[in-house]
C-alpha cells in the first residue's frame, strides 16, 4: 500500500502544481494582462481578498500594482480600473470597446441575459434605444415627469405629516414614493401607498435588489426580434430595480447625513426660503438658483458611494489599453469609489463637505470626478430622472419639515454598511417636526 500511497500524493502534488501554473497564467497573460497578485486554483484571489469589503482590499492592491490590474474571484479573470484617469480613458476614451457586461453568475441565472442592464450586444442595443425613447415618450426630460414628481413629494408630504413627530423609519416611505414615480411612468398611474399589491411588489423588488448585491451574485411573432415578452419583463424590471433603490437609497442615507449637520440642513433651509418660499411645489427650474443645495446633493452623492465597484463591464474584442492586451469578454470592474474618493479632487474625501461643489464665490462647481451613475456607453440610463427625483423630493421634504434627531448629532452614525456591491445607510429612525 505504501508505494500506491506514495504514487497518488506525487499525483496530487504534480495536478496542484499544474492547476498553479495555468491559474498564474492566467494573470499573467503572457505579459500582455495587467499584472496582479498570484492566484490559486479554482478560488482564485478569493483567500487575498476580504469579501466584505472589497473595495477596501482593492485600494489596498491598487497601492501596490497601480491604476490597472488583474485578480481572479474564483476561475474568472477581472481586470480593475482604479482611479479617474484608468476609468475614463476606458469607459469614454474606449467606450465602444468597454461597453460590455460583465458576467454575475446569479444574474445569468436568473435574468438569462434579456432586459437592459444586463444585456450585452446588439439586444442591449436595441432595448437600450427603445427604452430611452419610450421614456422621452412618456416626458422623461420634459414637464410631464416632473410634474409627476411634484404629485409624488405631496403624497409623501402628507404622509409624513401623519407620524404626527412621532419618530419613524424612513425606509418605507421613501421607498414607496420613488417606486410610485416609475408606475406612474411605467403603468401610468399611482399606487395607494396601503395597496396590497404595490406593497408585495415592492417587498419582491427589494429581495430582488439584496440577492443582486450580494456575492453569489410586441414582435413576437418575429424569432430574431430582440422585443418580445422576456425583455419586456427584464427591461420593466430593470427599471424597478434601478430606479427605486438608488433613489430611495440616496434620500435614506442624505437624511441621515443632515440629522449628522443640523447646520448643513438650516442653510438648506434658508436657501430653500429664499428661492422658493413656503407656497408652491420646488421645481428643477429652482435649481440653478440654489447652489448651496445642489452641493449638498452632489456630496450626498459622492460621500454615500453607493455602488463602490459600479457595475461590471467587459470588454467586446481584444483590447489594446495601455500597455496590456485584454482578450474579448474579459470582466472589468472600474472602481467608482477611486474616483469619488480622489483626495485630489476632493481634499479629505472621507469627510462630508458640500464645499467640495463650491467656488470660492459659493457658486455651485462641476467635476469630471462627479461619477455616481458611471459614465460611458453604460451610464445609467436613469440618470436624469433620478437626479431629478432626488432634488424634488429632497427640497420638497425640507420645505415642509425640520428633521429631528433622537441623539445628539455627534453621535449619528453616517458610516455606511459595505456588502459585495453596494453601500447603504445603517437603520435609524428620526422625526420630522413641521415648519
Amino acid at each position: 500500500m505504501e508505494p500506491l500511497g506514495a504514487t497518488s500524493v506525487f499525483l496530487v502534488i504534480c495536478v496542484s502544481c499544474l492547476l498553479f501554473l495555468s491559474a498564474w497564467k492566467k494573470v499573467s497573460g503572457n505579459g500582455k494582462l495587467p499584472p496582479g497578485p498570484v492566484a490559486f486554483p479554482i478560488i482564485g484571489n478569493t483567500l487575498q481578498l476580504n469579501m466584505r469589503n472589497l473595495p477596501q482590499s482593492i485600494h489596498e492592491l491598487s497601492a501596490k500594482y497601480g491604476p490597472v490590474f488583474t485578480i481572479c474571484l474564483g476561475s474568472q479573470r477581472v481586470v480593475v480600473l482604479y482611479g479617474q484617469e484608468a476609468v475614463k480613458e476606458a469607459l469614454i476614451d474606449q467606450g465602444d470597446e468597454f461597453s460590455g457586461r460583465g458576467k454575475l453568475a446569479l444574474v445569468d441565472k436568473l435574468a438569462k441575459g434579456a432586459g437592459i442592464i444586463f444585456s450585452n450586444g446588439e439586444r442591449w442595443k436595441q432595448l437600450r434605444r427603445f427604452a430611452l425613447t419610450t421614456l422621452r415618450n412618456f416626458g422623461m426630460g420634459k414637464k410631464s415627469i416632473e410634474e409627476r414628481i411634484q404629485e409624488e413629494a405631496c403624497f409623501l408630504v402628507e404622509r409624513l405629516k401623519k407620524t404626527y413627530e412621532r419618530p419613524f423609519d424612513p425606509t418605507i416611505p421613501l421607498t414607496h414614493a420613488v417606486s410610485n414615480i416609475i408606475c406612474s411612468i411605467v403603468f401610468g398611474n399611482r399606487f395607494d401607498y396601503e395597496d396590497q399589491k404595490f406593497l408585495a411588489f415592492i417587498s419582491l423588488t427589494e429581495e430582488n435588489n439584496e440577492l443582486f448585491h450580494s456575492f453569489l451574485g410586441q414582435e413576437r411573432q418575429n424569432g430574431q426580434s430582440e422585443f418580445n415578452t422576456d425583455n419586456l419583463l427584464g427591461s420593466t424590471m430593470d427599471l424597478f430595480f434601478a430606479g427605486t433603490g438608488t433613489s430611495s437609497l440616496t434620500l435614506r442615507h442624505g437624511l441621515l447625513i443632515l440629522l449628522k449637520y443640523p447646520e448643513i440642513e438650516a442653510k438648506v433651509h434658508e436657501e430653500i426660503d429664499r428661492v422658493i418660499g413656503r407656497s408652491r411645489s420646488p421645481c428643477m427650474a429652482d435649481r440653478s438658483q440654489m447652489p448651496y443645495t445642489d452641493a449638498v446633493i452632489h456630496e450626498m452623492q459622492r460621500f454615500i458611494n453607493l455602488a463602490p465597484m459600479g457595475v461590471p463591464h467587459a470588454v467586446t474584442r481584444d483590447t489594446h489599453f495601455r500597455q496590456y492586451v485584454i482578450p474579448k469578454g474579459t470582466t472589468i470592474i472600474p472602481v467608482l469609489q477611486s474616483v469619488l474618493y480622489d483626495s485630489r479632487e476632493f481634499p479629505k474625501p472621507e469627510q462630508f463637505n458640500p464645499g467640495h461643489f463650491l467656488d470660492e464665490n459659493g457658486a455651485f462647481k462641476k467635476s469630471d470626478f462627479f461619477m455616481p451613475f458611471s459614465a460611458g456607453k453604460r451610464i445609467c440610463m436613469g440618470e436624469g430622472l433620478a437626479r431629478m427625483e432626488i432634488f424634488l423630493l429632497l427640497t420638497t421634504i425640507l420645505q415642509n419639515f425640520t428633521l429631528k434627531s433622537l441623539v445628539e448629532p455627534k453621535d449619528v452614525d453616517i458610516t455606511p454598511v459595505t456588502n459585495f456591491g453596494s453601500n447603504a445607510p445603517k437603520p435609524y429612525q428620526l422625526c420630522v417636526l413641521p415648519r
